[in-house]
C-alpha cells in the first residue's frame, strides 16, 4: 500500500515535469511564442533544468535536446523506480537490462508526447468553437497546427466543420496501442 501511495506522488511529480519539459521541446520546435501565460509558466517550471543542460546538451537543427533529454531521463528514472517498488526480479544481462529500462522510458515518454498532443488537439478545438479570440487560443492552435495539417490536406471541411481533429485523435490512439505492445517487448528484455 505504502509502495502504491509512492509510486502515485513520484508518477504525479514526474509526469508533470515530464509534460512541461515536452510542452517547451513542442513550443521551442514549431516557434511558438513564450510570450504569453502558457509560455511563461512552462519556462518558470522548467528553467531550473533546462538553462543549465544548454551548456552541455546543445540544440541541433532546431530540436531543444535540452528539453527531451531529461524528459527521458526523467521517465527512465520512473520506470526504474517502478520495478524496484514492485519488486519485479531484473534477472537478464545487464544489458539487456540497460536497453529495456532506456527503451521503456522513451516509450514512456513517446505516450506522454501523445497524450500532450491529444490534450493540444482538444484544448484547440474546444477553444475554437467556445473563444477563439481567447489569449491561449492562438498558443493551442500553433501547437495543433502542424499535426493536424496532413490531415486538412487530405480531409475537406464538410459545411464548415473540420473533422481533421477527429481523425488525428483516432490515429494517436491506434499509435498508443502500438506503443502499449512495444512496451511489452522491452519489459521481456527485464526479465530474461
Amino acid at each position: 500500500m505504502l509502495g502504491n501511495v509512492l509510486l502515485l506522488i513520484l508518477n504525479t511529480a514526474a509526469g508533470f515535469l515530464t509534460l512541461m519539459l515536452l510542452a517547451r521541446f513542442f513550443m521551442q520546435w514549431q516557434r511558438v511564442s513564450f510570450r504569453n501565460q502558457i509560455g511563461q509558466f512552462v519556462v518558470a517550471t522548467t528553467d531550473w533544468i533546462v538553462r543549465p543542460l544548454r551548456r552541455v546538451i546543445p540544440g541541433l537543427m532546431g530540436i531543444d535536446f535540452a528539453s527531451l533529454v531529461p524528459a527521458w531521463v526523467l521517465q527512465t528514472l520512473m520506470v526504474f523506480i517502478e520495478l524496484w517498488v514492485r519488486g519485479v526480479p531484473l534477472d537478464g544481462s545487464v544489458a539487456g537490462l540497460l536497453l529495456g529500462v532506456w527503451g521503456l522510458g522513451l516509450l514512456e515518454l513517446l505516450r506522454m508526447a501523445i497524450y500532450l498532443v491529444i490534450a493540444v488537439v482538444l484544448m484547440s478545438a474546444v477553444l475554437s468553437w467556445v473563444s477563439p479570440h481567447a489569449p491561449a487560443a492562438s498558443v493551442f492552435h500553433n501547437l495543433s497546427a502542424p499535426f493536424l495539417r496532413p490531415f486538412r490536406r487530405v480531409i475537406p471541411p464538410i459545411a464548415n466543420v473540420d473533422l481533421s481533429p477527429l481523425v488525428l485523435l483516432l490515429v494517436l490512439q491506434i499509435v498508443l496501442m502500438i506503443v502499449s505492445g512495444l512496451r511489452g517487448n522491452f519489459a521481456a528484455l527485464l526479465v530474461g
